[in-house]
This record gives C-alpha cells, sequence and structure tokens, in this order.
C-alpha cells in the first residue's frame, strides 16, 4: 500500500488550481476538458481537484464541502518549504485567509496555517529534522 494522491472536491477546478499555482507555486499537470477534474504537479503525491458535480455522483448521501464556510474542516493540507514566512506571505497575497502566523515550534520546526479560497487548511511548514 502506498499514499497515491489526495483529491479536494472544489466548485470550480479551474479556479482551484490557478489559485494553487498562484499561493505555492505548484504547476498544473492537466485540467480535464470537462474542467470537473484537475491535477498540481506537487512531487511524489498528486494533489487534485473535482467539482462538486463529481463528488454528488460518487456519494450520493452527500458530504460536507471544504467551501461551505465556517470552522475549516478537520484535515489539512501539508505543504513543506524552507522558507515559511516568504511562503505565508506569498499564500495571502495570492488571497489565502491568514489563520497562524508562521512561529518557530518547540520541536525545531516553523509552521504556519492558511485557508485556501476554496475552504482548505494549509498547513506551510519546514521539514522535521
Amino acid at each position: 500500500m502506498k499514499f497515491g494522491y489526495t483529491i479536494v472536491y472544489v466548485s470550480s477546478v479551474a479556479d482551484a488550481l490557478a489559485f494553487y499555482e498562484a499561493a505555492f507555486g505548484f504547476s498544473r499537470r492537466f485540467l480535464h476538458e470537462s474542467g470537473s477534474y484537475g491535477e498540481l504537479d506537487t512531487g511524489a503525491t498528486t494533489l487534485a481537484f473535482a467539482a462538486h458535480e463529481l463528488g454528488a455522483a460518487h456519494f450520493p448521501a452527500g458530504y460536507r464541502k471544504v467551501d461551505d464556510g465556517g470552522t475549516p474542516l478537520g484535515i489539512e493540507l501539508g505543504l513543506v518549504c524552507a522558507d515559511v514566512p516568504a511562503a505565508f506571505d506569498r499564500a495571502v497575497a495570492a488571497g489565502a485567509e491568514p489563520l497562524v502566523a508562521p512561529a518557530a515550534m518547540p520541536w525545531g520546526q516553523t509552521v504556519a496555517w492558511v485557508r485556501g479560497k476554496d475552504g482548505t487548511l494549509v498547513e506551510l511548514c519546514t521539514a522535521i529534522g
């Protein structure tokens, strides 16, 4: 078993891809011609986005959308980088909601949190160790 990918269901796949490109510097792997699915090139694990219409087809009983507002879902995307304050500033400039400013943790890691325009909770952090 290996972890293959994460899919975030969003209102607009194209907008989500554009935001993650601008906020975090990822490059677009592809956007399906239907506009309902797209992926970013993020390294070993794929970050993908799918339209809520696909989510409705997969989960007819429904699901909680990340962009419903209110408090963030209890799950986050962890993005490892060398310069957390610069990454935080770039994300906020691209439209992310700042949640927790960059701070040094007692275990030696620097972390910050933002909420993406699609509602997803994103941790920006340095590598551990």
